[in-house]
């Protein structure tokens, strides 16, 4: 089994801890703390899991069996513009990409060995603009697909036939620094072009918090990957990005009322 395919199982593993059942109070966190232990090798930095627990419970986020994130569509989606906002984040905050993982790295927040070195990538690229960027939350279930499984070339074709971008790589990081309170149990799947290791091997990123703390990790991004049906993806519509400033430019060179 290979390093990408690891991460992919760990995740899916941790997720399975979750909403296996309703796990209570010391022997709740005791599970958690076991599945995290998958987690050893691919991170170097991790947000502690005790401070997330605690401060998830606070809010009354900590969700059981039968709250745990899930995909709000009940129908197939039909087209790109039905799906409601997910969340907008902003990129282009960061001068280079070293800045953007020291970011990161002062947040707590884990990277795993696949995920860093995608980030170290020359493909790996940080915008030059400071750009608003809405995302939208689909799962392959959402798309149409009844399987168990489904390759991540079916998913990326049914959603860009549906008005769906590919978001930039960016976004993955910069969700991970913006999205401090995600749910434990929730993996999200960046839907982007899959960038090549030093190893030549494609790869996309997830966004995730396992129990063990906040964390970018890598999986498999070969066109013939198999995701499972409920796992979400993040898209993008081409035309819901824009300049952070656009508005407040537009309000400056509007012309006064007579």
């Amino acid at each position: 089994m290979n390093r990408i395919a690891g991460e992919e199982i760990g995740a899916h593993a941790k997720s399975h801890y979750w909403t296996a059942g309703p796990c209570r109070g010391a022997l709740l966190i005791a599970l958690l703390c076991a599945a995290s232990a998958l987690f050893v090798k691919e991170a170097r930095a991790q947000c502690a899991a005790r401070d997330v627990l605690l401060n998830q419970a606070k809010l009354g986020k900590i969700p059981s069996a039968r709250t745990a994130p899930a995909s709000t569509q009940r129908m197939p989606v039909t087209s790109a513009a039905d799906v409601p906002l997910w969340k907008t984040i902003t990129i282009g905050t960061f001068p280079d990409t070293f800045a953007l993982m020291g970011a990161l790295d002062a947040a707590h927040c884990g990277v795993g060995d696949t995920a860093g070195e995608v980030l170290a990538r020359p493909a790996f690229g940080v915008s030059s603009q400071k750009t608003s960027v809405k995302l939208f939350a689909v799962s392959a279930a959402d798309l149409g697909f009844t399987t168990d499984v489904v390759t991540l070339a079916n998913v990326y074709a049914r959603a860009q036939e549906l008005g769906f971008g590919l978001a930039p790589a960016e976004i993955a990081p910069q969700l991970r620094l913006q999205y401090p309170d995600q749910p434990m149990g929730e993996f999200l799947i960046i839907g982007m072009e899959p960038i090549k290791t030093w190893k030549g091997d494609p790869v996309i990123l997830n966004v995730a918090n396992g129990g063990a703390g906040l964390i970018l990790i890598g999986q498999d991004g070969r066109p013939g990957a198999e995701i499972s049906v409920i796992s979400r993806f993040l898209f993008v519509r081409p035309d819901a990005a824009r300049p952070a400033d656009a508005l407040d430019q537009s309000a400056a060179l509007a012309p006064l009322p007579p």
